[in-house]
């Protein structure tokens, strides 16, 4: 995870719109960031097992529960996310969760032509909190 996150806060420096951003809801909170796969290093994708192109966008989403003394923790949860482009074209995001330590966070590949806005609708369930929704747009650039 420290290689994934790394390289997606290069990404984040180096283009300033594809900046991580979170949600509070209650105890949860969900980080979530949308880019284009050619973004990450050779390494990172090749760790992941991800396909670098311009053409393919990279879907991160992490959840953290705050306990009673407000320190947060990763959580496993169900997440369900489509996204639809500016012509209206819905695709279904398939999430794949990766574990490494105590880190807990979820992948998924789309496909994506810039320039184009993609909105993002996701859905996150965790055992024990109420099912939260997230709608998000991205810009994706040349």
């Amino acid at each position: 995870m420290k290689q994934l996150l790394a390289a997606l806060c290069l990404c984040s420096v180096a283009a300033v719109a594809h900046a991580e951003i979170s949600q509070k809801f209650g105890p949860l909170e969900i980080h979530y960031n949308a880019l284009t796969t050619d973004e990450l290093l050779p390494d990172v994708a090749r760790t992941y097992k991800i396909e670098r192109s311009k053409t393919r966008g990279l879907l991160t989403i992490s959840v953290l529960k705050r306990n009673n003394v407000g320190v947060a923790s990763p959580v496993p949860a169900k997440i369900s996310v489509y996204a639809t482009n500016l012509s209206q074209q819905l695709a279904n995001i398939e999430m794949r969760e990766v574990k490494e330590g105590n880190a807990i966070y979820y992948l998924g590949e789309f496909r994506v032509t810039p320039p184009d806005t993609l909105k993002f609708n996701a859905t996150v369930e965790v055992t024990g909190e109420p099912k939260r929704e997230l709608v998000f747009n991205q810009q994706f650039f040349k």
